[in-house]
């Protein structure tokens, strides 16, 4: 099992939100790129970017937040604000190794199945972001009508193999993920589901290793917070 260290980054600093509220912002630092430096130091072989600037306005500046990050031999997952072809392809030719649509996955699904034909399963992720068993969009502050199993069928049926699962309401909280929501979505769908919202300890992390149905976790304020290491996540996630 894989494991992301997460990197957030609003207004060119390193922040976590807690339930992806942009009012409750911690900030870690100044240096994305010196973040980044550090996780792959530790042994990252991939990092989980995400531009909150793309993710909760219209704004997109994809080009900038990856322009330094990309430069290190870790491969980046990013999102945020991803909305068209035209934005994957300018996160793609940027260095990103994988991109995560989100709103637009709903919005325009026709799109999803584009970008899969056009660079291929291995370089799209579709993020599922829950809160109370809906799918959320527009930096989680709407909710649709789709459950995750119902939105990860229908991205499976357009050839997507990766899933990014968030519980929104445990995002930030250091309260423990929702590990047995997570594993019965890769059951369900029998996709290449990643975990992330909240996973804060390394038991969580053996226990979705040890599932066989969750192939990663996306880690950040546990890290931030110094209640985990990267190198006993990464133990863990050997089960």
């Amino acid at each position: 099992m894989i494991i992301y260290p997460a990197i957030d980054i609003r207004g060119g600093k390193v922040v976590r939100l807690r339930e992806g509220d942009p009012e409750r912002q911690i900030t870690f630092g100044d240096d994305p790129a010196a973040a980044a430096s550090k996780w792959q130091d530790e042994g990252a072989e991939w990092i989980h970017v995400v531009n909150l600037d793309g993710a909760l306005s219209q704004a997109n500046d994809s080009g900038a937040v990856l322009e330094r990050i990309t430069q290190l031999k870790a491969k980046i997952q990013f999102g945020g604000g991803i909305r068209s072809l035209e934005d994957v392809a300018r996160a793609l030719k940027a260095g990103a190794s994988r991109v995560v649509l989100g709103t637009v996955a709903i919005e325009q699904p026709e799109i999803v199945e584009q970008a899969v034909i056009q660079w291929g399963a291995e370089s799209i992720c579709i993020a599922l972001d829950a809160r109370d068993g809906k799918v959320t969009t527009r930096g989680w502050q709407q909710t649709t009508s789709y459950t995750p199993a119902e939105l990860g069928r229908q991205m499976s049926a357009y050839g997507v193999r990766h899933v990014l699962y968030t519980d929104v309401s445990r995002d930030g909280g250091l309260g423990g993920s929702s590990v047995d929501a997570t594993i019965a979505l890769g059951r369900e769908t029998g996709l290449q589901v990643i975990a992330s919202g909240g996973v804060t300890t390394a038991d969580e992390i053996r226990q979705l290793a040890r599932s066989g149905s969750v192939a990663g976790a996306v880690i950040g304020m546990a890290l931030y917070e110094e209640r985990l290491t990267l190198s006993q996540a990464l133990e863990a996630a050997e089960g």
